[in-house]
């Protein structure tokens, strides 16, 4: 890989795994409250240790974040006031536009893991053989 990830970043990333798998069950639970909060909890420390304290900071503060920044906060200001589908909408909302300059990278990430990398590029592959 072209990047090292260390043992922080492996904790980060386990964190931001659960902190998805306990929203998701949140969502499927009919918007359990508890759950969709504990995942918001697990999935933003495991942002900090990923890309590192300043780094996090700095994306939430960043000026041209802000819109993305308040949506996100006021989604988790409505799953702690019980208005979890709400929250759950600004909050997807605030990831797409605070994170939405990372997903190349992400998907270069995915396409590397060897068997699940496989399963997201075979779709692609089949279509480009299709067209020719």
């Amino acid at each position: 890989m072209a990047y090292e990830i260390t043992e922080q970043k492996k904790i980060g990333l386990g964190l931001i795994g659960f902190g998805v798998f306990f929203s998701f069950l949140g969502v499927l639970l009919f918007f359990d409250r508890g759950l969709l909060a504990l995942g918001n909890i697990l999935w933003l420390a495991g942002v900090a240790l990923l890309l590192g304290w300043g780094s996090t900071l700095k994306i939430f503060t960043n000026r041209s974040n802000y819109k993305g920044t308040l949506s996100f906060l006021l989604g988790l200001f409505f799953i702690f006031v019980r208005w979890p589908i709400v929250g759950i909408f600004l909050e997807i909302y605030g990831c797409i536009v605070l994170f939405g300059e990372f997903w190349p990278s992400v998907k270069v990430f995915l396409y590397q893991i060897p068997v699940f990398g496989w399963i997201l590029q075979y779709p692609v592959m089949l279509l480009d053989r299709l067209r020719s």
